[in-house]
C-alpha cells in the first residue's frame, strides 16, 4: 500500500509530468500540447508520451 502524500507534494511531483515511452525521459508540459502532438522528447525526439504513474505496479510483497 502506498503512503499518502500531502497534496502540495503530489501536485509538484505528478501534475503535468510526462514520461517518454521510448527512453523514459521526464518532462513537464501542459496536457493540451501533449494531446496535440506539439511536445516531443528532448532526448530521442519521439512524441510518444505517457503520464507519470502515481503508484508503482507489479511489486510482489
Amino acid at each position: 500500500m502506498a503512503k499518502k502524500l500531502p497534496q502540495i507534494v503530489a501536485d509538484r511531483l505528478f501534475t503535468n509530468m510526462y514520461i517518454c515511452v521510448k527512453c523514459n525521459a521526464k518532462m513537464r508540459a501542459p496536457y493540451a500540447k501533449v494531446k496535440a502532438g506539439k511536445i516531443r522528447c528532448r532526448k530521442c525526439n519521439s512524441n510518444k508520451l505517457r503520464l507519470k504513474a502515481k503508484e508503482r505496479r507489479g511489486q510482489k510483497v
